[in-house]
């Protein structure tokens, strides 16, 4: 019966590229890179390994495509009319997002053999920058400025978030607590700027903080046309 079941299953939802990609960002939400194999992906796709090879190569293929799949949406998140600014803003507001909630894409993101979600991100951003209007011989600085903050903000966001999920019992807002008053008792000569800013750390929105960060870039680039 469990044999027949299977292959019933199989006749209704054809194996497909997009059905496999769908099930490994599953699998990675789950447990992470470690937890994809394709042994994994066949038990819970109901096939053989032999069958997911016809649609994808290897592992470094699975899971640039389901880096792919993730940020598909963010890449396309404005608003038809959307200045260059608010278009910027909100391609790296989803990308935070969707780091945010799949931590597993940012690693992807660094790796060469899997460039094609890094190039649509870098494109995204570039196309904004030329509508701003930089000129040609500062469009790369522009575009990697915006780029890197927005990776390497949304992967220490990320990070932070799986971090305090293996301790549970301590909420963001304890620690947010417990690191500001600790910063407020550190020496004032040694320490005089974070002592200053130890209650807005305390008080901070992480999302708000990383659209100011956008923001405060804008504001150069824009500055020195």
């Amino acid at each position: 019966m469990a044999t027949r079941t299977r292959r019933t299953e199989r006749r209704e939802e054809p194996l497909s590229r997009e059905r496999i990609v769908e099930t490994a960002v599953e699998l990675l939400d789950r447990s992470g890179e470690s937890g994809l194999t394709f042994r994994a992906l066949a038990h819970h796709l109901a096939t053989g390994p032999g069958a997911i090879y016809w649609h994808v190569a290897n592992k470094d293929e699975l899971l640039g495509a389901a880096a792919d799949a993730v940020l598909a949406g963010a890449l396309t998140t404005a608003a038809p009319g959307s200045t260059p600014q608010q278009a910027v803003r909100s391609l790296a507001l989803g990308v935070f997002d969707a780091i945010d909630a799949h931590p597993w894409v940012g690693a992807q993101l660094a790796r060469p053999s899997s460039p094609s979600p890094l190039l649509r991100l870098m494109e995204g951003l570039g196309r904004q920058v030329q509508a701003l209007g930089v000129p040609e011989s500062e469009l790369f600085s522009s575009a990697s400025a915006l780029l890197h903050y927005i990776l390497g903000v949304s992967n220490q966001n990320a990070a932070n978030a799986v971090a305090a999920a293996a301790h549970p019992p301590t909420s963001r807002a304890a620690f947010l607590a417990a690191t500001s008053a600790a910063w407020a008792e550190l020496d004032p000569d040694e320490y005089a700027f974070v002592r200053t800013v130890a209650g807005q750390m305390r008080e901070h929105d992480d999302r708000e903080e990383f659209l100011a960060g956008i923001d405060l870039i804008l504001t150069g680039i824009t500055a020195r046309l």
